[in-house]
């Protein structure tokens, strides 16, 4: 089965559809679907191995979604920072373009849960060019981030469309897409695709590859493909409760990346998303996993580990600490736990 939109067409948007792979599941969620919707296509649904395990969690709904009393409904308050419809500026020099409000998954810890799915997530030719209009006429704006909803879901016609109008505006230095589809959807990288995107470079794409067992023959072609267009890759991993909150699945989700040509760009610190909060772990699991990676692989495999503030304040990096003491020697200790020192400059 090669055809992305038959897979598409395909999907599981009822829980009781769980049962015909999985006998005895699905039943009870009626509940979930109907404020979050469900969408499990036939391809990453033959990814899941067995009730409960890291796949399962990321895609299949959960009571606890609707007993969430900690998380909020937009913890990064991206309605607040529209000045147009489905377009985010939070930072000076680039925005975040919402540009379709459907994914080939729906995952259960997304950011827009609230949204992505639903009619309450609305996407059209006048959002768009309200969009367009709005970076044309703020020259600040030199990168823009195009998202969604999963923007690889376009047809290669529209999305050639699109990126031709931002590749058109002369203050849009750079175009970067964010994408799950060669995760979840990874045949949608066809070669007309590929070639779509090669003609409007400097063009990066961020992808989100969550557990090593996504890693899979089918995701390394649709990487490899971008990265033979001279695309750019890069990983956009968020630390979730019971797919990847260990150091061990970690280290072989980042070297694995990297065989992919990834580049691990971003582990985040889940965001306090109503409905998941039962994903989210402790800072010091992801400072952990940090100390696991730092020094014990190439730099190359380790990203950065942050957690974009609630309310909009932005992405914060967390590090582990390894200053012991600063003065005009300074104190640290290493990856190997040894005490190493470096004589401080005077400028």
């Amino acid at each position: 089965m090669t055809d992305w939109r038959r897979i598409l067409m395909q999907s599981l948007g009822h829980p009781g559809q769980l049962a015909a792979r999985f006998p005895g599941q699905g039943a009870g969620l009626e509940a979930v679907c109907a404020r979050y919707p469900m969408r499990i296509n036939p391809y990453y649904l033959s990814l899941i191995r067995e009730v409960g395990d890291p796949l399962w969690r990321q895609a299949v709904p959960d009571l606890r979604e609707l007993d969430d009393q900690v998380c909020l409904e937009d913890p990064l308050a991206e309605e607040d920072l529209s000045p147009v419809p489905n377009l985010i500026h939070k930072y000076p020099d680039r925005v975040l373009f919402l540009v379709h409000n459907q994914c080939a998954m729906y995952c259960r810890f997304c950011t827009r849960k609230r949204k992505v799915g639903t009619a309450r997530m609305q996407i059209g030719e006048e959002s768009i060019r309200a969009g367009l209009d709005y970076i044309r006429q703020t020259p600040a704006v030199r990168d823009v981030l195009v998202s969604g909803g999963d923007p690889l879901l376009l047809s290669d016609a529209r999305l050639d469309q699109l990126l031709a109008a931002l590749r058109a505006i002369p203050t849009v230095e750079i175009i970067r897409i964010g994408t799950r589809v060669p995760c979840v959807l990874p045949m949608r990288v066809t070669p007309a695709l590929a070639a779509v995107l090669k003609r409007h470079h400097p063009l990066y794409l961020n992808t989100h590859f969550n557990h090593p067992a996504e890693l899979t023959p089918e995701a390394a072609l649709a990487c490899g493909r971008l990265a033979d267009a001279g695309i750019p890759l890069g990983c956009q991993t968020v630390l979730l409760h019971g797919v990847n909150d260990d150091p061990e699945v970690m280290s072989r989700l980042m070297r694995g990346l990297l065989r992919f040509r990834v580049k691990p760009y971003y582990i985040f610190q889940a965001d306090m998303t109503r409905g998941t909060n039962h994903f989210r772990t402790s800072i010091a699991t992801g400072l952990n996993i940090m100390r696991s990676l730092i020094g014990h692989h190439s730099g190359l495999a380790v990203p950065t580990y942050a957690v974009d503030a609630p309310g909009g304040g932005g992405k914060i990096p967390l590090t582990p600490d390894y200053l012991i003491e600063r003065g005009q020697t300074v104190r640290f200790v290493n990856y190997r736990g040894e005490i190493c020192s470096y004589q401080d400059g005077d400028y």
